[in-house]
C-alpha cells in the first residue's frame, strides 16, 4: 500500500511541480504504473485473500479499486467470479452468459475459428479478425477506458454491466444487477473520489489544458496496456472450450492458464498473477503463499499427465500473437471475402 502511494506521488509531483510536457509524460506513465499496481493490491483484498471478515476486504476494494483506480468493486466482482468459474469457455451463442467474459472480446478480437464465424457477416468484424496480431496491443491501450466506462455504467447507470446479457434482460434485468451491488453508496462516493482527485491534479498541472488532456490520455491508454498484457499473458492463446464441452474443475483451470516464469521484476510487475495457475485452483491463497503452492500443483499435475504450462513474459507474448494468426488465417481461409 505505502509503495503504491509513494508511486501516486511522484506522478502527481511531475505533474504540478512544472510545465514541461515531457515530464508531464512522464507523470502520466507512472499513473498508469500505479492505476496497474492498485489493480493487483484489489484484485489480493477481493479475493479475501488478506482479511479473515469478508467485509474488511470489500472496504480495502472500495477504497483501492473506486478511489485510487476508478472501477466500480461490484462491477469487477461480477466479471471476475465469472471467469474463475469457466476460463476461457466461448458462450454457446452470442449473447448468451454461459462463456467467460474476458474472451468476450468479439468483434474485435476472436479466440477461435467458431468465435470469429459470428462475425463472418459483419464487415468491421472480419477486418479487425482478419488483422487481429497486428491490431492486438492497439486495442489492448483502450481496455483501461472501456473497464472505466463500465463501472460508471454500474454505479450511476443503473446496473449496467460487462456485455450485452444486461441489456438483453431488458429493464428487470437491469434493476437486479442495481440490486445485487453490496455497497451502492459507497461505490458511488469512491468514484466520485476518484473523479475529482483526477479533476484536481489536472487543474493544477502549469502547463495549462493541452497538457493535462495529454496526461489524460497517455494516463489511462497506458495503464490499459499495462493491466491487459499481464491478463492477456494469463490466458489468452492457450485451450478454449466450448461451453458445452468442459473439462472437469481442476483440468479446465489448468489447461486454459498460463504461469510467467518468475523473477524479482516480473513478481512486481505482475503482482501474483505470474502464478495464474495456482492462483485460479486457490482463489484465496496471498500471493506470498503462491510460489510454494505453484511446486506442490506442477508435480501434482505431471504425476496425473496435466500440462502445466509456464513461459516468460516474450515468449508467451509471441504466443498469444501466434494464436491470433492462426485464427485469422483460418479465418480467412474458412470464410473468404465475397
Amino acid at each position: 500500500m505505502l509503495s503504491n502511494v509513494a508511486i501516486a506521488a511522484a506522478s502527481i509531483y511531475c505533474c504540478v511541480s512544472t510545465a514541461s510536457m515531457a515530464w508531464n509524460i512522464v507523470g502520466a506513465l507512472i499513473m498508469a504504473l500505479f492505476w496497474q499496481q492498485c489493480g493487483w493490491l484489489a484484485h489480493d483484498f477481493l479475493h479475501h485473500q488478506v482479511f479473515k471478515t469478508r467485509a474488511y476486504g470489500d472496504m480495502m476494494g472500495v477504497l483501492i479499486g473506486n478511489v485510487f483506480q476508478g472501477f466500480s468493486v461490484n462491477w469487477w466482482k461480477q466479471k471476475h467470479n465469472a471467469h474463475h468459474a469457466v476460463p476461457n469457455l466461448h458462450a454457446s451463442s452470442p449473447g448468451a452468459t454461459d462463456g467467460d467474459p474476458d474472451i468476450d472480446t468479439m468483434p474485435l478480437l476472436a479466440w477461435t475459428k467458431r468465435m470469429a464465424s459470428f462475425g463472418k457477416d459483419n464487415s468491421s468484424a472480419r477486418f479487425f479478425i482478419k488483422y487481429q496480431p497486428i491490431l492486438y496491443f492497439p486495442i489492448l491501450f483502450f481496455a483501461r477506458l472501456s473497464w472505466a466506462n463500465e463501472s460508471i455504467k454500474m454505479v450511476f447507470g443503473g446496473g449496467l454491466s460487462f456485455g450485452e446479457e444486461v441489456n438483453a434482460g431488458g429493464k428487470e434485468a437491469q434493476e437486479a444487477k442495481q440490486k445485487c451491488m453490496q455497497y451502492p453508496v459507497l461505490e458511488q462516493i469512491g468514484l466520485g473520489l476518484h473523479y475529482a482527485a483526477l479533476g484536481t491534479v489536472m487543474y493544477n498541472m502549469p502547463g495549462g489544458a493541452l497538457n493535462a488532456l495529454v496526461f489524460f490520455f497517455v494516463a489511462q491508454t497506458f495503464s490499459g496496456l499495462l493491466l491487459a498484457v499481464v491478463f492477456g499473458l494469463g490466458h489468452n492463446g492457450m485451450a478454449v472450450y466450448p461451453a458445452d464441452e468442459r473439462p472437469d474443475f481442476w483440468k479446465l483451470q489448468v489447461s486454459t492458464t498460463r504461469n510467467i516464469t518468475s523473477n524479482f521484476f516480473v513478481d512486481w510487475f505482475c503482482g501474483g498473477l505470474q502464478y495464474q495457475v495456482d492462483h485460479h485452483l486457490f482463489p484465496q491463497l496471498p500471493r506470498h503463499n503462491l510460489p510454494k503452492v505453484h511446486e506442490m500443483v506442477a508435480e501434482f499435475c505431471k504425476e496425473y499427465n496435466v500440462t502445466y504450462h509456464e513461459a516468460n513474459m516474450w515468449d508467451g507474448t509471441v504466443e498469444v500473437l501466434s494464436h491470433l494468426n492462426e485464427v485469422a488465417v483460418e479465418f480467412v481461409t474458412e470464410f473468404p471475402a465475397m
